[in-house]
């Protein structure tokens, strides 16, 4: 019997752009020899000269399921349009959505082999950029939204408002983009990183040395306003998020879209 591991199978497979099984079989056949297996494939025309993984995968498409209780969200990534549209690509990107939806996003791993057979026959980087499923909480409403077609797809929990109001939030957060549901999220480093930007513009600018926090703390809050949430206008009006809630919440949201 051949003797190799999974990570060998993982290493043929990073080399040669093959898929799973037929990064097996070759060792298989090649008896673990790593060299021996990438001639295989190669002679069987499996083996592709990159992975094609640094290629840009910025089209795809954006699948939503729901059930009484939960809902799932995958985003299927390609290279082309052409492909995103395609009876297969699209086949894929419905079952791995209720695959998720019924056993959450480690159940995409079963797919697997579909998804490099995918890779092979569109010889583009198609892979999964987001698996996503979201358990209702007690008490909790739960809002999905596809946008576009398929461009565009969030899910979002809030506590203390009734589905309409909840569904605009959905509908906001598919047009603003934002990445953290509040600014405890954001990453300090980051926060000090932009801070620190933000001084030696101010600095530049020739504002008196006395006036320098005062001018950075409002242009942190305003780069905040651009990324939370909460702190975002409702659709670019003046009212945010946290306004038009009041005293509701919203408990946690995931945005993906193409491009």
């Amino acid at each position: 019997m051949a003797d190799f591991t999974a990570k060998d199978v993982q290493a043929l497979r990073q080399s040669t752009g093959a898929g799973m099984m037929d990064s097996k079989k070759a060792l298989t056949e090649a008896d673990g020899d790593m060299e021996a297996a990438t001639n295989i494939l190669r002679e069987k025309g499996l083996a592709k000269a990159s992975t094609r993984s640094d290629r840009e995968n910025k089209e795809g498409v954006i699948v939503i399921a729901e059930n009484d209780s939960a809902a799932a969200l995958i985003h299927m990534k390609s290279e082309t349009d052409f492909s995103a549209k395609s009876d297969d690509f699209q086949a894929l990107a419905n079952e791995l959505v209720q695959l998720v939806l019924e056993g959450g996003p480690e159940a995409v791993a079963s797919k697997e082999q579909e998804l490099e057979d995918l890779k092979l026959s569109k010889k583009e980087n198609i892979e999964i950029g987001n698996a996503v499923r979201f358990e209702k909480a007690e008490g909790a409403v739960l809002d999905a939204y596809l946008h576009g077609g398929g461009t565009a797809g969030v899910l979002v929990e809030g506590t203390g408002l009734d589905a309409k109001a909840l569904h605009e939030i959905a509908l906001h957060i598919a047009f603003a983009k934002p990445s953290y549901l509040s600014r405890e999220e954001v990453p300090a480093e980051d926060v000090e990183k932009e801070r620190a930007v933000l001084l030696d513009i101010t600095k530049a600018e020739g504002k008196p040395e006395q006036a320098w926090d005062k001018i950075v703390d409002g242009r942190i809050n305003s780069w905040f306003s651009e990324r939370v949430l909460l702190e975002q206008g409702l659709f670019g009006d003046k009212e945010t998020v946290a306004q038009k809630l009041g005293d509701a919440t919203i408990t946690r949201f995931t945005l993906s879209s193409i491009g």
